[in-house]
């Protein structure tokens, strides 16, 4: 695996530019750890990470959290869950029991301190985490674009820029 290169970021994701640099470093740490480490899965990772974090511009969900309020398949079983555990990462991670889980698989006390995943080496972390114990790699590996979309966000929201992130991703990363 090659590590990703500043300008091969920025050409994939040109919205990017201003904080490219700053999560670099951090990303191509992230593919290491979590084994996304052939270019499918690089291209795959970038643009689902791309879409999610509006080309690392949001590394917090812009919506309140409200609608997760007292989602018990998010384990937001306390009042003000929603709210507190919003997605955060550059794959937005949701809920009391995601933050619990990715907490405990990263040594961070996510529970207490939730904004940790607002960190640029975090949130590539926990996308990373979040991508490897959703069974992702083997998903992008069988070019299954529309599974790992549906695993990340449950549908297929955004699913045109996905496909288009990938592609430049496919180029880019050659």
């Amino acid at each position: 695996m090659s590590a990703v290169t500043l300008a091969q970021l920025v050409a994939i994701m040109p919205l990017a530019r201003a904080r490219a640099e700053t999560f670099l470093v951090p990303l191509n740490a992230a593919m290491v750890e979590f084994g996304i480490t052939t270019l499918t899965r690089q291209a795959s990772f970038l643009s689902q990470v791309g879409h999610e974090s509006a080309q690392l511009r949001y590394v917090r969900e812009l919506g309140s959290g409200q609608a997760y309020e007292g989602r018990a398949d998010l384990g937001n079983s306390q009042r003000g869950d929603g709210v507190r555990f919003r997605g955060r990462g550059l794959l937005q991670v949701t809920g009391r029991a995601n933050y619990a889980a990715c907490g405990k698989a990263l040594d961070l006390d996510l529970l207490a301190q939730p904004e940790l995943l607002e960190q640029s080496i975090n949130a590539c972390r926990s996308a990373g985490w979040f991508w490897q114990t959703r069974g992702l790699n083997a998903l992008a590996d069988a070019g299954d674009q529309e599974r790992v979309t549906r695993r990340i966000n449950g549908g297929v929201n955004g699913m045109a820029e996905r496909l288009a992130l990938y592609r430049e991703a496919r180029k880019v990363l050659v």
